[in-house]
């Protein structure tokens, strides 16, 4: 449908009909052919909440694999299994929440405190890092190209929005136009220009004093006028009633829905633009008001084929949800995105020289750990017990026990730990959290702290479960479960091994038992600082970047960002650079030295050779993931070009300079 069908399309609604299609559940108009069509849907990491789906790791999971082509796979399966289901639900004549093709994601917020529940639902504290997995995602989900998208992405939640959960309804995030630019900003700036993202989430915190999703300086004069954005904007689930009700940004609905509309935000999810009736009445908006935003959404349900017409897609059977292909991509997800942190050399482990292998812990056994937020149903669940003890088959005992409970107040004393673990030849302790405990204000079942976390460490239940098993038994292994940062301490010394699994999908623990028995070698890198404790943190509710994130952060991290081991070992050749016409090539050659085959990521950062005050220490500009043979040598080349190479000054401008004003280097 072209631009002009759908302003005739409109000019024949009536007020009341434009109305009743700008909240997510919007009506029909039988006399138009305009089908009833909710907005709401979800697929961060698979297609969520409606049913059977393939389920992949959780974000921050996926960050940890440093790969953009995998992320562009994982989204067209969702894609494709997104169609799959919609075009069973029309045949039912199905038009409820969560079988439409507009999918809420991906989250491109940056993580910048480790407490933030909802962390878990990005690609980390890095905006390059980010950027460039977020666009990859968005074009998988989207497939431009063809006659229709596939599926419509949404880059949320715009923007500077990253905790707390327990006042996000009414926070305002006060932020430099520094910081908003050199960090909070990028990642949508890229989903914007590079990924054609469809949809663009408003946030529900205000920023500088202005509710995300009325602020014309965020929707109008970057992300529509800087950027050139066509597609279409849409609130946080009841943010727009956050702007009367919390904000007290206005006295009342109609003002609210009228401040939301007039500014830039197309779609409430939520009803409060019903409101706009009245506003219209009370002259609060206009009919063209109404029509710039229907010509957003009209525009999105067009190029999705909704609007009346055939697509390529409308034969995508349902066959496809969760085949084994996708489930295959699930399990490679999985193995990508596990970061060995620690290794005495005990891993990896011998089946041959197993007769007993103790899996203990609250997560031994969870199918809620694999899962992460805003997740779909698997058509089966690898447990960690589970994967290990079908990798080892019936020749080798494998026990599991609970063993204690995630927090102090649950501590149950009923197994007989000591003769669980005393003979065992490798105990894998599987500590750590579920989404049940971290998560989005609501979701989460956390009393304290509305899904964030007040401390990074392990609960003091579990970190004394994990000392008493190693008085029985000095060969731990520790996996654990999270959805960002955690602080072990002294538990280090507890584990000849600690592996850092997210939350791993439907697939975590076959993944897990092949890395634990070398069936191939950890490559996950972390997304993220894992500090040595809370006290290393600002102020949660301090947006400012000092001290946060690698870039910014002036202490010794437990383990930094980027880190990760492997059962191989790789050796880099110095960086050698070359300038022509403005662009600068860097190469370095990487060389497995090992005696296994193993990936490497090779990460390029820079940092300015004479920083003014408040630079950022070093900073990902660019990376690629590889796969080297024993003794195999591969030369990575980046090309930086002139337009890449500025800072960001105390104004919020960029600032160009001469390549020679940066270091380059690589780091593993």
């Amino acid at each position: 449908m072209t631009q002009e069908a759908i302003k005739k399309l409109i000019s024949e609604m009536t007020v009341e009909e434009k109305v009743s299609q700008l909240t997510n559940s919007a009506a029909a108009v039988a006399r138009l052919g305009i089908p009833q069509y909710d907005w709401w849907n979800e697929a961060l990491h698979g297609v969520a909440r409606a049913g059977t789906a393939t389920v992949f790791p959780q974000a921050t999971g996926l960050a940890a694999a440093f790969d953009t082509e995998l992320l562009g796979k994982i989204g067209a399966v969702i894609a494709e299994e997104g169609r799959a289901k919609y075009n069973n639900a029309l045949r039912r004549g199905d038009h409820a929440q969560y079988y439409g093709l507009t999918y809420w994601s991906p989250n491109v917020n940056i993580y910048r405190d480790p407490r933030w529940g909802r962390g878990q639902e990005t690609y980390g504290e890095d905006p390059y890092l980010t950027s460039r997995l977020g666009v990859a995602f968005i074009r998988g989900v989207q497939q431009r190209g063809g006659a229709h998208l596939k599926a419509a992405a949404c880059a949320k939640h715009f923007a500077v929005h990253s905790g707390p959960e327990s006042i996000r309804h009414g926070f305002n995030a006060e932020v430099s136009e520094k910081d908003l630019r050199e960090t909070y900003l990028p990642a949508f700036e890229a989903a914007v220009k590079e990924g054609e993202v469809e949809a663009v989430m408003g946030a529900y915190n205000a920023v500088n004093g202005v509710p995300s999703c009325c602020n014309s300086y965020l929707l109008q004069t970057i992300l529509r006028g800087e950027w050139g954005f066509t597609g279409h904007v849409v609130s946080d689930c009841g943010a727009i009633a956050d702007i009367s009700e919390h904000h007290k940004y206005a006295e009342d609905y109609p003002e609210a829905a009228a401040l939301g509309i007039k500014n830039g935000c197309d779609l409430n999810c939520g009803s409060v633009y019903e409101k706009l009736l009245d506003a219209y009445e009370q002259d609060l908006v206009t009919e063209a008001d109404l029509d710039t935003a229907l010509m957003h959404l009209f525009g999105t349900r067009a190029r999705l084929g909704m609007l009346g017409e055939a697509t390529e897609y409308d034969d995508i059977p349902l066959s496809v949800v969760a085949c084994p292909e996708h489930k295959a991509l699930s399990l490679s997800a999985a193995e990508e995105s596990l970061v060995l942190l620690k290794n005495d050399g005990f891993l990896p482990l011998k089946k041959e020289a197993m007769r007993k292998v103790a899996v203990l812990g609250p997560n031994a056994n969870s199918f809620e750990v694999l899962l992460g937020n805003y997740f779909g149903i698997p058509t089966e669940y690898s447990t960690p017990f589970a994967g290990i003890k079908e990798y080892l088959g019936d020749g080798v005992e494998a026990v599991t026990a609970r063993g204690c409970k995630y927090f102090e107040q649950d501590v149950d004393a009923g197994y007989s730990i000591e003769k669980l673990v005393k003979d065992a030849d490798a105990v894998i302790l599987c500590m750590g959290l579920t989404a049940d405990y971290e998560g989005e204000e609501g979701d989460a079942n956390n009393p304290y702290a509305s899904g964030d976390r007040t401390d990074i460490a392990l609960p003091a239940a579990q970190k004394a479960f994990i000392k008493t098993v190693a008085q029985f038994n000095q060969n731990v292994v520790l996996l654990n479960f999270s959805g960002g940062a955690t602080a072990f301490g002294e538990d280090l010394n507890y584990a000849r091994a600690v592996l850092q699994c997210w939350y791993p999908g439907e697939q975590g623990g076959r993944a897990i038992a092949r890395l634990l028995f070398g069936e191939y070698s950890p490559c996950g890198r972390l997304p993220v600082t894992f500090y040595a404790g809370t006290d290393d943190l600002p102020d949660f509710c301090d947006y400012t970047m000092k001290n946060r994130t690698y870039r910014y952060f002036t202490g010794k991290p437990e383990f930094p960002f980027g880190y990760g081991l492997s059962y191989t070992t790789f050796v880099y050749s110095p960086v050698t650079a070359e300038e022509a016409d403005g662009i600068l090539t860097l190469r370095v050659t990487v060389t497995n030295t090992g005696g296994c085959a193993g990936k490497e990521v090779v990460r390029l950062f820079r940092s300015e050779t004479c920083p003014p005050e408040n630079q950022p220490l070093k900073s990902l500009i660019r990376f690629e993931k590889i796969s080297l043979a024993p003794g195999e040598s591969r030369e990575v080349a980046f090309t930086v070009p002139a337009q890449d190479s500025f800072r960001w000054n105390a104004d919020g401008k960029k600032e160009y300079l001469p390549h020679s004003a940066f270091r380059y280097f690589t780091e593993n």
